[in-house]
């Protein structure tokens, strides 16, 4: 599926309070997994070690790290809208994230976004979406984030 394109601010701010739409679903495999917690070294058996996690963990295997759900935010936002008519944009923070379930290795995660709010800052505006990182076929969003883009002009 295409992304919406959003011409600037102006038609941003037209769409406030409405879901943007879907990412494509992305496949979470072990490699993105254990590079992900090479480059956080965070090794925790129940993301790196399929054979213990599968026996140990409540999970019934290994699991994404919940930081790793959220840094593909950027990856799949663009699947699901481009933002035109700016030079350039940052990543600012997020608000509110919760992790509500886990995403096991090998499961299908996809990124839904909804604009929450737009705001003037001097040269460009601040953008607030509503992130929420599904996985195929479960009940509970995995994640769930206010996430701030600042995008100047």
């Amino acid at each position: 599926m295409a992304p919406r394109i959003i011409n600037g601010s102006a038609e941003l701010k037209t769409l406030v309070g409405e879901h943007i739409g879907y990412s494509e679903w992305m496949e979470i495999s072990q490699e993105r997994v254990n590079l992900f917690a090479d480059a956080t070294g965070d090794h925790q058996w129940i993301h790196v070690d399929p054979e213990r996690a599968t026996k140990e963990s409540p999970f019934g295997g290994p699991i994404a790290h919940g930081y790793l759900t959220l840094s593909l935010g950027p990856v799949l936002m663009p699947q699901v809208a481009i933002t035109t008519g700016f030079k350039m944009g940052v990543n600012y923070g997020c608000n509110k994230v919760r992790f509500m379930s886990p995403v096991p290795v090998g499961a299908k995660l996809r990124l839904g976004v909804k604009l929450l709010q737009v705001d003037d800052i001097p040269g460009g505006i601040q953008t607030t979406y509503e992130f929420i990182f599904e996985c195929e076929g479960a009940a509970k969003p995995s994640c769930v984030a206010e996430v701030i883009y600042r995008s100047y002009e």
